[in-house]
């Protein structure tokens, strides 16, 4: 039984964060790679450390994409995130590059041939979802997190806060009365900055900005707002901290008020089910919410690698719903064809769409007019509600 008042706490990292910073370079070679060949396969990791840029993974991709453009593109990506530092640099990093062909036995389980349609990348469970406390339909103490983070980037690439370094993180709580959000009751923000700065200077120029963000809520007691609590922060990103590509899930998807099924995201072309089917289950999630058909959606898809269909789709509407949930999980499969290959062409995933998902979450965003964000729309609330007949 869900309790009727409680605090919930979620966290963000910025794109400076050191695994933020892989998965952003991860992403980028994602989007080369389908640039150059729109059914690239493509699985890279990523490391970073002091001055150290490392790739490895498995790549399959009909265009060739020289080694050059590779490093290029991953120093281009550092660059836009903001590292001219001693430490990580973007032109003076190590850049080492192990990508590798696909192994073929995973292509021929997930390549399509004679009457066999294309099949899951991977096994799993993915997670998809909804929730009506914000516009956005996302849980608010994760959107509150990446919306004050992302601010604070905007602030210091415009150059209105240069005193803001790239790496950064963030964490909301939020007081819940009756399963609905009411008041902030504290937020930490930790944030790289540039020498010379106190501890009081550092809260003065965040303030104004989680100020903004909070508006609607105001801000926490006093003594509940912390700002950089360990004092100093000169010394961050990769040279701080090591980095790895996919060790922010719970930041990308919903900050812990839902399951995730494990899987990382970044670094993945789509016919991996991890990526693409959390982004299904998204989808159907915030389309069950936005057709008024719950007030709270959480949809689990399964898959076994190298099938097409999904094993089983699950839904639980929390106690909020409008309709039967098996007659929903029903109409789900009806709505949308739910195999990868069905995914990939309803969402439009085999694009160079990537490299912006790599920080501030996954959902939650507004759909870009090239296909971006694309489950993000809500262009199924009319036939759900057909399907389910309300």
């Amino acid at each position: 039984m869900t309790h009727s008042s409680y605090l919930f706490t979620s966290e963000s990292v910025s794109e400076g964060h050191p695994d933020k910073v892989c998965d952003r370079i991860s992403d980028t070679i994602v989007d080369l790679m389908l640039a150059a060949d729109p059914v690239a396969r493509v699985a890279c990791e990523c490391l970073t450390t002091t001055n150290q840029i490392i790739l490895a993974g498995e790549v399959r991709c009909a265009g060739h994409v020289p080694h050059e453009e590779i490093e290029k593109a991953a120093r281009a990506a550092v660059r836009d995130i903001g590292y001219e530092q001693e430490g990580f640099h973007w032109r003076l990093a190590n850049f080492r590059n192990f990508l590798h062909e696909q192994s073929a036995d995973i292509a021929m389980g997930v390549d399509a041939s004679g009457n066999k349609d294309e099949g899951a990348g991977d096994q799993g469970i993915m997670f998809g979802y909804a929730v009506n406390e914000t516009p956005q339909l996302m849980p608010a103490p994760i959107l509150y997190a990446h919306q004050i983070l992302k601010r604070m980037a905007e602030l210091r690439k415009s150059g209105a806060r240069p005193e803001f370094e790239p790496d950064a993180k963030s964490q909301v709580t939020l007081r819940y009365e009756n399963g609905k959000p009411v008041a902030v009751t504290s937020v930490v923000v930790s944030t790289q900055h540039k020498e010379g700065l106190s501890p009081d200077d550092v809260k003065a120029l965040v303030r104004p900005v989680v100020e903004e963000v909070l508006s609607a809520y105001g801000m926490p007691p006093e003594e509940e707002f912390y700002v950089n609590p360990t004092g100093k922060f000169v010394v961050g990103g990769p040279d701080g901290d090591a980095g790895l590509t996919g060790r922010k899930i719970i930041v990308d998807t919903y900050g812990g008020a839902a399951p995730h099924g494990g899987g990382a995201f970044s670094g993945k072309d789509p016919t991996k089910v991890d990526r693409s089917a959390a982004y299904a289950s998204r989808y159907l999630a915030k389309n069950v919410v936005a057709a008024g058909l719950a007030d709270k959606c959480l949809i689990q898809l399964a898959y076994a690698i190298g099938v097409s269909k999904p094993l089983s789709v699950y839904v639980d509407l929390f106690g909020t719903g409008k309709v039967d949930e098996l007659k929903l999980e029903k109409a789900l499969r009806e709505v949308m064809d739910l195999s990868p290959r069905g995914i990939r062409t309803h969402l439009g995933l085999n694009k160079p769409i990537y490299a912006r998902t790599a920080a501030y979450g996954h959902f939650g965003r507004e759909p870009d007019e090239d296909g971006g964000f694309s489950w993000e729309r809500t262009d199924l609330v009319s036939a759900l509600r057909t399907a389910v007949g309300a």
